[in-house]
């Protein structure tokens, strides 16, 4: 007994060194590819004047309300009129064409063989929540500049866009730059309401007049820089998907009655116990596909223990599942996520309700669809009291390629402007007018080139968002660059 015991604690000795060995190996193997000797690129621009070109646009209350009596139409057109007397350069050289209210420029490319590219961004912005601004740091929509700071609603979402791809093409029109492909600018007016009359309508008359993109650029990730856990360098995530939504209604039914007599179970707490299954039970995700290849890229440039995790996913791939699901953010890279967003139920306190609903909204992963998701949560929760209906939804976008030449040129550039950078394909969490333009193009993909932070979160359709000086001039030279690698062979 004692020479089993023996020769078995030495075979665990054994397989343990073989697997510890296996992982050292895989993990030193797991590294960030070789410098990449890209040059960076000097762009000498007025920042100033920059900064004042987007505090100027941030200035006009371009709101976006779900319900259109509250639009203000005269702060739309005086925008757009504010784009062709502040960008004169752009509005001689370049052919535009109003759609509804978004503006679509076309600058001629030399070489009609070659495809296209077309770069978007959207100027309304949705609303300030009312009671709010007094806790902004300067007005919403003031546009100060204070301390290298400009602040005001769009200055994330996505007027900074907007106004960084004109400076840019203005800047390559003052050096004589003539593209090869020809460039189409879209800057949409309600991508905050869906997008509809504006990406929509402009899908449809490139479609009409046979325009067939080689890629687009709309907005969406960002280069991140603490945001991405374990990972202490720059990164940019170009997302080449967008994820999918589907709205359900979770039923529950009873029959009603004076709440001075309730029975055990009513409406209520059945749907109660309905809601806690769904949170219990997430969609089923994890590393594949997409998600793999995006956290394979950035891994490699996390110290050695969070690498050694992804380098050896067969051991730890459940510890790896675990930690990046405890992640709102990460988790919702992994997996179509369930969030219970509205709830009603009786008319009065002291009437028991015949019907009791929550209304879920799940945010489509790319692996799965608007009737897998219906299906799953029918087979959860539906019972002889529960039952499941559907508000409509939209399924979430083909993945793009990022082995394409478009990728690779949004990749150079961004590394031309920050250096060797981390870089990997991403997706997008919310939506985008990419999914009108995607109708048109061979590949679409989701980036913004300005940095973000951590505290610059809360200002994505909430308070106090701003962008700095310095970080907007950088976004503009990402543009710049990237319509200049973008539009030659």
């Amino acid at each position: 007994m004692k020479k089993i015991i023996k020769n078995a604690a030495a075979a665990i000795i054994t397989l343990t060194v073989a697997i510890s060995a296996i992982v050292v190996v895989r993990t030193l193997n797991h590294t960030r590819p070789p410098f990449i000797n890209i040059a960076e690129v000097n762009i000498q621009l007025d920042e100033a004047k920059l900064a004042a070109n987007l505090a100027a646009a941030i200035r006009f209350k371009t709101v976006s309300y779900q319900a259109a009596p509250g639009k203000q139409n005269q702060e739309f057109s005086n925008f757009l009129d504010w784009v062709v007397a502040t960008y004169p350069q752009v509005n001689q050289v370049l052919e535009l064409v109003l759609v509804n209210q978004s503006m679509l420029y076309k600058w001629q490319g030399s070489d009609d063989a070659l495809k296209p590219i077309l770069i978007t961004g959207h100027y309304d912005v949705v609303p300030v929540i009312p009671g709010s601004e007094k806790n902004w740091q300067q007005p919403p929509f003031s546009g100060n500049i204070v301390d290298g700071v400009i602040w005001g609603r769009g200055a994330l979402d996505d007027k900074s866009g907007v106004v960084g791809i004109l400076q840019a093409v203005t800047y390559l029109l003052e050096q004589g730059f003539k593209p090869q492909r020809t460039v189409y600018l879209s800057f949409g007016h309600d991508e905050e309401i869906g997008g509809r009359n504006g990406a929509g309508a402009v899908t449809a008359l490139l479609k009409e007049q046979g325009v067939q993109l080689a890629w687009s650029l709309d907005e969406g990730s960002f280069v991140f820089d603490g945001i991405f856990p374990g990972l202490d360098s720059l990164m940019a995530s170009i997302n080449v998907a967008e994820k999918g939504s589907i709205t359900l209604d979770i039923v529950a039914t009873a029959p009603g009655g004076h709440s001075s007599m309730p029975p055990q179970k009513n409406a209520v707490g059945d749907l109660a116990k309905a809601i806690t299954k769904l949170q219990d039970n997430p969609v089923p995700g994890g590393l594949s596909g997409l998600s793999t290849a995006m956290f394979d890229n950035v891994s490699r440039y996390m110290p050695f223990t969070m690498r050694s995790l992804f380098a050896n996913q067969w051991l730890f791939g459940l510890v790896i599942d675990q930690q990046l699901s405890a992640s709102a953010t990460t988790n919702a890279m992994l997996r179509t996520t369930t969030a219970p967003t509205m709830l009603s139920g009786s008319i009065k306190t002291n009437v028991l309700p015949i019907e009791a609903i929550a209304t879920v909204n799940f945010r489509i992963h790319p692996r799965d669809n608007m009737r897998s998701i219906e299906d799953y949560v029918t087979q959860l929760v539906a019972s002889d009291t529960i039952s499941v209906r559907t508000r409509g939804g939209i399924n979430a976008s083909t993945v793009s390629d990022w082995n394409a030449k478009g990728y690779g040129d949004i990749v150079q550039s961004m590394r031309e402007i920050y250096g060797d950078i981390a870089v990997a394909p991403g997706l997008m969490i919310a939506g985008s007018d990419s999914k009108h333009y995607g109708q048109v193009a061979n590949n679409a993909y989701r980036f913004n080139p300005f940095v973000l932070a951590s505290h610059d979160l809360t200002g994505f359709h909430g308070t106090n968002e701003k962008i700095t000086v310095r970080n907007f001039a950088q976004g503009v030279r990402g543009y710049i660059q990237i319509i200049r690698n973008g539009s030659e062979t």
